[in-house]
């Protein structure tokens, strides 16, 4: 990298990277001389720490733009501004060398500022060696020894399988012996076991030329290149001319690596085969890393696949952190000749947006692997630290329903009655997501007669909430109506009644498309289905139900049964309900003695109801 980089600003502007710069240099002096080419900025502290290393087309545009706004994105970047108190830069040919050079300071320095690539593993290559009778064999520590290498692979078990293609079409050697003309001619070496299962040509004894190998060799290259056209045609004559000249056996071993060749290919196409030497590059995010996937395609083929996570420092556009990813990767694929983007970058080449077509599905493939990626990486730290599954939860059903804050504390009513008889509401209560029983309270309506959700759901929550208001106890940050229009409208009346409108966020969710209403939007939103916010508001609304039926059958059977015995002349509903308090039910009740029922209810009483069973059991 540093033979491409000629052009290093060593005058006033540069300084070197640890040293303190001094206090006559402030940053503001430099601005003015900042040259209009590509090139890396670094920005010191006053104590000549490295805060930020950054590339730029333009570097005078770039450096500039960061001390001429007067409102920032966001809080860390004003920060980072605050502590800048000097800066040193380095100017470069192309905007790609400034990509390269930014990078590999990036990973030397780590600045604090700086997006922090978390995928640091090494992953392995095919290597070809520099040497007569060249062996190919995975590696992790590429060398610069005149070698070729060809990945590197994300997926090891595609390597292996590329690997074990090229070594079944075309033996190569596996051993070290230095297999000179010299050493050959004087008979050093004898074929080994390798030789005798097929999987060497005996090279070692003359067996095979030095031409004959290096055409294989170059059909192997083709193959790791994902140009198997070339193979399958040479192949195709090969057997041709072999059948022509009745060699029926070097036909048939041509056609078996046609075969197998024809068989890897139908496996591993995904587009069309004319795609060739392009890569694919798409990302996913969330709120703290960004999650890139890259795609290497030769003939319609998938040779390469990676993922790299970045951790985000300061909110960085999906454009950033999208060059920063290339800039990793693009240091091992020379050959590219083009690029399949989402979104156009600000970089050299030929950078490709598809709308439609076979790019489109490969781009869109990519995206779908960055989303699988992002989902096991989240998963893992959620499972390490639940809190963060709590607060993505959150977030998640913040930005769903337009909430202004994050709901911690949300609440569900629902209204259960049978024709406007024993008519109750159910409050649920979840705290961090998750059902908090100990808060759930229902509510017997006393106020309504026959049947009328809209005043029932009016008293349930004026109710609720004057308590609250007077107990001095936490508000809700979300309140959820089970029920359309209708019911929302009382319970917004009544909210207002307690002068909490707008304190307290209240949507409505209707069963039937399950659409959630705003007070006064006559347009409901419609949450994706899959989506976790629809599906904690699915429960909170279930468990509102179960809990409200719970309590209304319960309701309603005591009822049934309290009016069966005021059904008794002489006995009215607070007899009716001590009898039932102290005896539990009617059987009961008539097995019991006239004495034991004296004891309870006076004797008067207790004739009266004995008397009344004695004459329903006579009849």
């Amino acid at each position: 990298m540093t033979e491409r980089i000629q052009l290093e600003l060593s005058i006033y502007l540069s300084l070197p990277y640890l040293a303190k710069p001094p206090d006559i240099t402030p940053i503001q002096k430099k601005l003015k001389l900042l040259p209009e080419e590509p090139g890396v900025y670094k920005y010191f502290d006053k104590a000549g720490k490295i805060l930020y290393i950054g590339k730029a087309k333009n570097l005078k545009n770039r450096v500039r733009s960061y001390f001429s706004k007067q409102r920032y994105e966001n809080a860390k970047t004003k920060l980072l501004v605050s502590k800048i108190w000097d800066l040193n830069i380095t100017v470069v040919p192309t905007e790609m060398d400034a990509l390269l050079l930014e990078n590999s300071l990036i990973k030397e320095f780590q600045p604090k500022y700086n997006i922090a690539l978390k995928d640091d593993k090494t992953f392995p290559s095919l290597k070809i060696t520099k040497e007569r009778f060249s062996k190919i064999y995975p590696t992790r520590n590429p060398v610069k020894d005149g070698s070729l290498y060809y990945g590197p692979y994300a997926n090891v078990r595609l390597m292996k399988i590329v690997l074990e293609l090229c070594k079944k079409l075309y033996p190569t050697r596996n051993c070290n012996y230095n297999l000179s003309e010299k050493n050959i001619a004087a008979k050093k070496f004898k074929v080994c076991l390798e030789y005798q299962i097929g999987n060497c040509r005996g090279a070692c004894e003359g067996l095979e030329s030095e031409e004959e190998y290096n055409e294989s060799l170059q059909h192997i290259k083709q193959i790791l290149r994902g140009n198997l056209k070339v193979v399958k045609e040479h192949l195709q004559k090969k057997m041709e001319r072999a059948s022509a000249d009745w060699k029926f056996e070097d036909a048939n071993r041509y056609k078996y690596r046609l075969d197998l060749l024809t068989k890897y290919q139908n496996r591993s196409t995904v587009v069309n085969p004319r795609i060739t030497d392009v890569d694919v590059i798409n990302i996913s995010q969330n709120e703290r890393y960004a999650y890139i996937n890259y795609l290497r395609v030769s003939g319609g083929i998938i040779i390469q696949s990676r993922n790299i996570e970045m951790k985000k420092k300061m909110d960085e556009p999906l454009e950033d952190l999208l060059e920063i990813a290339y800039g990793e990767i693009s240091i091992h694929n020379a050959n590219t000749t083009e690029v399949i983007v989402p979104m156009s970058l600000n970089l050299e080449g030929k950078f490709t947006v598809p709308q439609a077509g076979d790019k489109k599905k490969l781009l869109e493939l990519s995206k779908k692997n960055a989303m699988l990626f992002m989902s096991e990486k989240t998963k893992q730290y959620e499972k390490l630290d639940p809190d963060l599954k709590v607060e993505r939860l959150l977030k998640t059903i913040k930005s769903d329903l337009r909430l202004t804050e994050l709901p911690y504390h949300m609440e569900c009513f629902d209204n259960s009655n049978i024709q406007g008889a024993f008519p109750v509401s159910a409050c649920v209560v979840f705290k961090n997501g998750k059902p908090s029983k100990r808060d759930y309270r229902h509510f017997n309506i006393k106020t309504v007669e026959g049947p009328n959700d809209f005043a029932s759901m009016y008293e349930a929550l004026t109710r609720r909430y004057s308590r609250l208001l007077k107990e001095e106890q936490p508000l809700p940050q979300l309140i959820i109506i089970d029920g359309g229009k209708g019911q929302l409208s009382s319970s917004v009346q009544a909210l207002k009644d307690l002068d909490l409108y707008g304190k307290i966020a209240i949507v409505g969710i209707a069963k039937r498309l399950e659409e959630i209403y705003y007070p006064g939007d006559s347009l409901p939103l419609y949450i994706d289905k899959k989506s976790e916010s629809l599906k904690v508001i699915q429960h909170m609304r279930d468990e509102a139900h179960r809990f409200g039926i719970t309590h209304h059958r319960n309701r309603r059977s005591k009822g049934t049964i309290v009016s069966q015995l005021t059904e008794i002349k002489g006995i009215g509903s607070e007899t009716a309900a001590e009898l039932l308090r102290i005896f539990k039910s009617v059987s009961r009740i008539k097995k019991t003695s006239q004495e034991d029922l004296a004891n309870a209810i006076g004797p008067s009483k207790a004739l009266i109801v004995k008397k009344h069973f004695q004459d329903e059991e006579n009849k």
